[in-house]
């Protein structure tokens, strides 16, 4: 009986060393953990999940409370029907609500109403104090500019308002 090996072809440079490694599976866990962590205790406090908590957030600083769904997507960094399933789930509680587009009958915004800003604002003390806790206090001033340059390196514009340059209509 024979058997077929398949063998992928091995990236640029080869295997990562263990500093690659280390850094690499870090970001991985790191990420993953707080995340976790962050969403446990907002949604045992307050109710709300971490990616609802990022919807409210980024419709609170988003001029007139309301953003275009695909750059609140890009935003949050889901895919639009995840978007639309979680904006769904926040109409429904009352938290958002969507408005048409003038100019373009496909496009469509989501927009803070008084409860989602209320929601968010009791949420907002929890999820600080967690992440400076779980992240923030473990890094002095200096050692958060750096990660915040890495991260500008790695993806640039990260850091910033995501979306803002994305045609999406509307």
């Amino acid at each position: 009986m024979s058997t077929t090996t398949t063998t992928l072809p091995a990236a640029a440079g080869g295997a990562l060393d263990d500093r690659e490694l280390r850094a690499w599976r870090g970001l991985l866990r790191v990420h993953a953990t707080l995340s976790k962590a962050l969403d446990n205790q907002l949604d045992r406090e307050h109710d709300l999940p971490l990616t609802s908590y990022e919807v409210l957030k980024y419709l609170a600083d988003a001029e007139e409370q309301k953003m275009r769904m695909c750059d609140l997507a890009s935003s949050v960094i889901l895919s639009r029907s995840g978007l639309t399933r979680l904006v769904d789930r926040l109409e429904r509680d009352g938290l958002l609500v969507r408005e048409s587009c003038a100019s373009d009958a496909r496009g469509a915004f989501a927009k803070l109403t008084p409860a989602g800003y209320e929601k968010l604002n009791a949420a907002r003390e929890t999820h600080l104090a967690n992440v400076r806790a779980l992240f923030l206090d473990k890094l002095s001033p200096e050692e958060q500019d750096v990660l915040g340059d890495i991260w500008a390196r790695v993806l640039p514009g990260a850091v910033g308002a995501a979306g803002a340059d994305d045609d999406c209509g509307c």
